[in-house]
């Protein structure tokens, strides 16, 4: 279990989304419509799981263990499956690499209780990264599989806040957004954690107004 962080930001009173019938759809396919999945960075990715973070309701889409392991195994974390506890441990690390990551973004330091749970879920993960063909897959153990997963994307995390990437952390300027985004840009001018999504809602609303 993930090391219990001593205060908890309250967020605003989030929306749990309705779970549809099981119907048998292509993993892929499923995790397309239930997440969004286009951040570059895979930590950052993850805190999407929340949407509408600066809106009057949030939406949590990890709506249960089900839907916790369908997210990991879109990004290449093939876990057998998840329990209430890994649930419950998953949201603490999203939150904890979201906090932190607005702190990075608003020239703050962390919190130092995100700090350790960063840290504590890094070091507790026992992934170990393999090349098969051209990609990079990661290998699991069979006894704690959602727990090497979390060490995956609480180190993911860590790369970006402990180097000079840091600098490069933005929160989305879309609205209600707020999400997470790396500014790889040349002129580190990017405003928008997807052009696709924020950008293009930006745009039309703008030519609404004209």
């Amino acid at each position: 279990m993930i090391a219990r962080a001593a205060a908890i930001c309250e967020p605003a009173k989030m929306v749990r989304e309705e779970v549809s019938p099981v119907v048998e759809v292509p993993a892929d396919e499923a995790a397309h419509r239930a997440f969004r999945l286009d951040n570059e960075v895979l930590a950052f990715r993850f805190t999407a799981t929340v949407s509408d973070r600066s809106g009057g309701t949030p939406r949590e889409r990890l709506t249960d263990p089900a839907r916790l392991s369908l997210w990991l195994r879109s990004a290449g974390l093939d876990v057998p499956g998840s329990s209430r506890q890994d649930l419950n441990d998953a949201v603490e690390l999203r939150e904890a690499i979201y906090r932190a990551g607005r702190a990075i973004a608003t020239a703050r330091d962390p919190d130092l209780q995100d700090v350790r749970v960063l840290n504590a879920a890094a070091t507790a993960g026992q992934a170990k990264a393999v090349l098969e063909g051209d990609s990079l897959h990661w290998m699991l153990s069979r006894t704690a599989a959602v727990r090497d997963a979390l060490g995956v994307l609480a180190t993911d995390a860590v790369r970006v806040y402990g180097t000079s990437d840091r600098s490069r952390v933005k929160c989305c300027e879309g609205k209600d957004c707020m999400g997470l985004f790396l500014d790889t840009s040349r002129g580190t001018n990017r405003r928008w954690c997807s052009m696709n999504t924020c950008g293009n809602r930006a745009k039309k609303s703008r030519l609404t107004v004209r």
